[in-house]
């Protein structure tokens, strides 16, 4: 006589408090994309200005704010999709430890702060702020169902960020500083986008809409042609914005693109970018000679 056969076993977490669920909601290990705030006020050399660092903190805090607030705003609307998701069924919203009207609240509360934030420091932090909450908005909405628009918002999204860190502190940023930003932007997104293949493709779990009109072979591709154009894009800023000496950092660059790409070929990472830009000691090791070696470069130009 045969034993039946047992359902498999899924362990549930334990469930949070309000207070721990509506922080969890806020994505804090977001926010470090939100650095790219910094790039202005370290590119153009103001290191010592201590006002103008006072400037790019605020607006630090100001996007951190906008960005958990459409984190929210996401959520709400794809709840009903991220309950049959293996990772994101432990998102508060979708497990019920956050209200929908609680979550409202407190994204109406976060973007207001953004706003005041950014007026304070000028019309054109504001406008820019504006701009990132419309996009966040449209990209929630529909725009992240459209194959490539998807990453190419994500895209503009860190464009903006780096031309508003520019405007907060007053001072100009490269063209071509902003095309390596969404160049690498873009290459971060499609990466996300195959491992999400990938899990899809492993787990037959349901995906994000666009997924459809993707497949292992096309981004496989794009990610070359990406990866290669933003070395190229960031040597061509390297000369043009500062001196020869800041090719120096290239390789940098190079070793952080590569790892990345063994990553997510390899290892099939690239879901959650954050845990492999966080988590991986050889592109923090890039990281860090990257920015050692340009500290360097601009103190000495």
């Amino acid at each position: 006589m045969t034993r039946p056969e047992r359902a498999p076993v899924v362990e549930l977490r334990p469930r949070r408090s309000p207070a721990r669920a509506a922080f969890a909601s806020l994505r804090p290990r977001q926010w470090s994309k939100n650095l790219l705030l910094f790039a202005g006020i370290v590119f153009a050399a103001k290191l010592g200005d201590v006002v103008r660092w006072g400037e790019a903190a605020a607006i630090f805090v100001a996007y951190c704010a906008a960005s958990s607030a459409a984190y929210l705003v996401n959520d709400l609307r794809d709840a009903p999709g991220d309950r049959q998701h293996p990772v994101k069924r432990n998102r508060p919203i979708a497990r019920g430890e956050l209200g929908a009207d609680r979550a409202l609240v407190l994204a109406a509360v976060l973007a207001a702060g953004a706003l005041a934030i950014a007026a304070a420091l000028g019309f054109g932090s504001l406008l820019f702020l504006l701009v990132f909450l419309a996009l966040q908005l449209a990209y929630s909405l529909g725009l992240k169902r459209i194959v490539l628009v998807d990453v190419v918002v994500i895209a503009g999204l860190f464009v903006v960020r780096a031309a508003a860190g520019a405007a907060a502190v007053d001072v100009r940023i490269s063209g071509w500083l902003l095309l390596c930003t969404a160049l690498l932007a873009l290459f971060l997104g499609l990466a996300k986008r195959r491992g999400e293949l990938v899990l899809v493709e492993a787990d037959e779990t349901p995906g994000r809409p666009a997924l459809g009109g993707y497949s292992l072979r096309l981004v496989d591709w794009l990610l070359g042609v990406v990866a290669a154009a933003t070395v190229l894009a960031y040597a061509a800023y390297a000369i043009t914005a500062h001196s020869a000496w800041m090719l120096l950092t290239v390789p940098f660059v190079v070793v952080g693109l590569g790892r990345y790409l063994f990553l997510v070929h390899r290892r099939d990472l690239g879901e959650e970018p954050e845990h492999v830009l966080l988590g991986d000691r050889v592109i923090l090791g890039a990281v860090a000679g990257w920015a050692v070696v340009s500290a360097v470069v601009l103190a000495a130009t």
